[in-house]
């Protein structure tokens, strides 16, 4: 993780903070909430670099939001966060971008449009999945399906239409322009799709 050289020369800390997201991303169950999702936020952030004030923080934010990810319980973000605060104050990363991504992390939780633009970023990078074409939205679908195999479709079924109800009930479903000019329409068509099918 390069990134991390920016703040610390320990290549050992580096190697073993990278190894342990490696890890997290890549354990049994994670269908969607992977390393290739990172790899696919990553690639929506680079496309609007230039609007970003702090690359950094949420390249951080990118990495640690889902690293842990338990389909039981209600506290990922919160877990995420502080396992995020506890790696980064190992790298001696400056309290303010510590908070920053802290607070991003959190932000993840709830989806609400925030006062900070590097937020609003990460959050639609996060969802960018809703607007891609029907097939890769509805191979999301199944990979997130799988994820909650835990629960039974009189469970499931419910929850998820909760949420692509409250996805579709939102003024915008992306907070910047940029994600909202290119995925909101497909998006909405692929939520009301998915909504049918339940």
């Amino acid at each position: 993780m390069e990134l991390c050289l920016h703040y610390t020369k320990d290549r050992d800390l580096v190697q073993a903070i990278w190894l342990e997201i490696e890890k997290k991303y890549s354990g049994k169950g994670r269908h969607y909430h992977n390393l290739f999702h990172l790899e696919s936020m990553f690639r929506e952030l680079e496309n609007v670099k230039s609007h970003t004030k702090d690359d950094h923080a949420v390249s951080f934010s990118v990495f640690y939001h889902d690293v842990i990810y338990d389909t039981s319980s209600k506290s990922n973000e919160e877990k995420s966060a502080s396992f995020a605060v506890e790696r980064l104050q190992k790298i001696e990363l400056n309290p303010d971008m510590v908070s920053r991504v802290e607070a991003q992390i959190l932000a993840t939780k709830s989806h609400h449009k925030s006062d900070d633009t590097d937020t609003n970023y990460l959050l639609d990078a996060d969802l960018s999945i809703l607007g891609k074409d029907s097939a890769d939205y509805f191979d999301y679908t199944r990979k997130i399906r799988k994820e909650y195999a835990l629960y039974p479709d009189i469970l499931y079924k419910p929850g998820r239409k909760k949420v692509l109800k409250h996805f579709l009930e939102l003024e915008s479903i992306f907070k910047t322009e940029d994600f909202r000019d290119k995925y909101e329409q497909q998006a909405r068509e692929n939520l009301a799709a998915e909504l049918n099918l339940l």
